[in-house]
């Protein structure tokens, strides 16, 4: 995916909703509380981190207990130091005090919570990057420097392949066709990175491959989810364990393990889902990286032209949300003759531009009727206005010229093609204009549209009978012909 090309956009929950769903995560609020606590005796390391005879303090302000209870607060306090929830005052001596940005994540705004919630974030992300500490501690050499090479890590690579697997989480999450709400099987998001488009039947080694990735993506969800990126269903342990007990297991505890699995249960090889927090926070990180990046109300204080421009691109629900959006801030009569007014022209873009004002008039009121009326005559709005008028049972409709049902049939085409390319639906329309009208192509060829010449290629190339396919390219040379004279 090119930063040129355009993700589909996304509907984004109010920024309140938004910024107390992150105040509520458990990484900034813990972050947030040992901030509040922090206090003249509080004493960092030289890398800032919480020294470890403060460890049990954080942990029992935070009321966490366990094996893990350390770690947790020593994590909640490096989000604190990164988002400025803490400021070391003093790096010599180690002392801290409670940073600006606690005011602004206590008081401020939604907008400025889900600021601080943001660089959270970015230090989860980075922190989901990183084997495990100890292997880390393991691989340094004497003079105190990482060796990459013996933990066969690469710190690019591996963000790049993080970075890789949160797109296309976003892109399924917000696509039309995509799951939604709904939990991606970690499987399948794997394979999304390793797998190129249009394989067939994957090999063996990409199998191997996407296993392999499922491990690692299972360690980083683990690690995204505290900080409200996601809720993650973990790798059921019992699909690791070891039959042998090779792995250091015990041999028939971990076979009866094995035997209860059930393969066919996709659940037990991890589920994630992007929370609406979570399509925020990769939206911001997406525009960040250069992405075109979409929200629906994006448009809605734009003019007719824009919207009818912008929209062309969304899939049919988004299209009709971002219009709703932007036909409520409007008299229903005035925006019916901006959007008509934006709808003329002869570019390649303009049939599509109509389709658009068509399907946004449909959801505009009867108080549009005069700008309808007003363009009865116009050529190119004439017959989309006949159809808005006629559908509400309008009196003193006039008939529409043969050469308006003409042009109007041709644009639709055009318009069709441009939004979906080859579709079902196209189809169904192409055969269909062929079978109600006998003498369709002897006509059609002679339509002083600039899309007519295209719109009869496409005719023939998409009707599944020879001889009227056939029909249907020779009125296409036709077409070119007139309008090359």
């Amino acid at each position: 995916m090119s930063d040129s090309s355009p993700l589909p956009p996304v509907r984004l929950r109010p920024e309140a909703e938004l910024a107390r769903d992150a105040l509520s995560t458990p990484l900034l609020s813990r972050a947030a509380r040992l901030a509040r606590w922090a206090g003249s005796g509080t004493r960092v390391d030289a890398g800032g981190g919480l020294v470890d005879e403060l460890l049990p303090a954080a942990a029992e302000a935070l009321a966490l207990s366990g094996d893990d209870a350390a770690a947790l607060a020593s994590e909640a306090w490096r989000v604190a130091v990164d988002t400025g929830l803490v400021e070391i005052t003093d790096e010599e001596t180690g002392t801290v005090t409670a940073g600006q940005e606690l005011a602004r994540l206590t008081g401020g705004s939604p907008h400025d919570v889900l600021a601080v919630w943001l660089t959270a974030l970015e230090t989860v992300v980075a922190d989901a990057s990183v084997p495990d500490l100890d292997g880390l501690v393991d691989a340094m050499d004497a003079g105190g420097e990482v060796d990459f090479a013996s933990l066969d890590w690469d710190p690019q690579a591996e963000a790049a392949f993080l970075d890789g697997v949160l797109r296309n989480l976003y892109l399924l999450a917000v696509s039309e066709n995509g799951p939604g709400d709904a939990a991606v099987p970690l499987p399948a998001l794997a394979a999304s990175v390793i797998v190129p488009s249009g394989t067939g039947e994957p090999t063996d080694d990409m199998l191997e491959q996407v296993s392999a990735a499922m491990m690692r993506l299972d360690d980083r969800f683990r690690v995204l989810e505290p900080v409200g990126l996601v809720v993650y269903q973990p790798v059921d342990e019992a699909l690791m364990a070891d039959p042998d007990g090779s792995g250091g297991t015990d041999g028939a505890a971990a076979g009866e393990a094995s035997a209860a699995v059930d393969d066919t249960d996709v659940t037990r090889y991890g589920m994630v889902r992007l929370t609406p927090l979570g399509a925020y926070g990769l939206r911001a990180r997406l525009l960040e990286d250069g992405f075109e990046v979409p929200a629906v109300g994006d448009l809605a204080d734009k003019g007719a032209d824009v919207l009818l421009d912008g929209t062309s691109a969304y899939p049919p629900a988004a299209a009709q949300a971002e219009t709703e959006q932007w036909l409520t801030r409007r008299d229903p009569l005035v925006a019916a003759t901006e959007l008509l007014a934006a709808a003329r022209g002869a570019d390649p873009g303009a049939p599509l531009r109509r389709l658009r004002c068509q399907q946004a008039l449909s959801l505009v009121g009867p108080e549009a009727e005069p700008a309808l009326r007003e363009v009865l005559d116009d050529a190119e709005l004439g017959g989309l206005a006949r159809v808005w008028l006629s559908e509400r049972g309008a009196a003193d409709v006039p008939p529409p010229t043969e050469r308006m049902v003409f042009w109007l049939t041709i644009d639709t085409v055009a318009a069709q093609l441009q939004a979906e390319g080859d579709s079902e639906e196209l189809h169904a329309l192409v055969e269909g204009l062929a079978r109600q009208h006998s003498g369709f192509f002897a006509a059609a060829w002679r339509v002083d549209h600039p899309a007519t010449p295209d719109v009869l290629e496409a005719m023939g190339r998409l009707h599944p009978d020879k001889r009227i396919a056939k029909e249907a390219r020779k009125a296409a040379f036709k077409a070119r012909s007139q309008q090359g004279s």
